[in-house]
């Protein structure tokens, strides 16, 4: 099996989304009164805090794999 990369902005993304999803089913299968505009504020967060996510992962990925510069003479 080929190993790819951990992405844990796309970590954050799925659990925010799940989450959504849930909230979504418990309203409609009436285990909970949910108001309407508590989903949309969850997606919006969840997707804010996983694109900071996905950029602080970034930046530190290229700051380990900046090429090493040799020491000048």
């Amino acid at each position: 099996m080929l190993r790819h990369e951990f992405q844990p902005g796309k970590l954050v993304a799925g659990a925010f989304l799940t989450i959504a999803g849930i909230v979504y089913v418990g309203d409609a299968g009436d285990a909970w009164e949910t108001p309407w505009f508590v989903v949309i504020p969850l997606v919006i967060g969840g997707l804010s805090l996983a694109g900071a996510t996905a950029l602080l992962t970034r930046a530190i990925r290229k700051r380990h794999r900046a090429p090493q510069s040799p020491p000048r003479p």
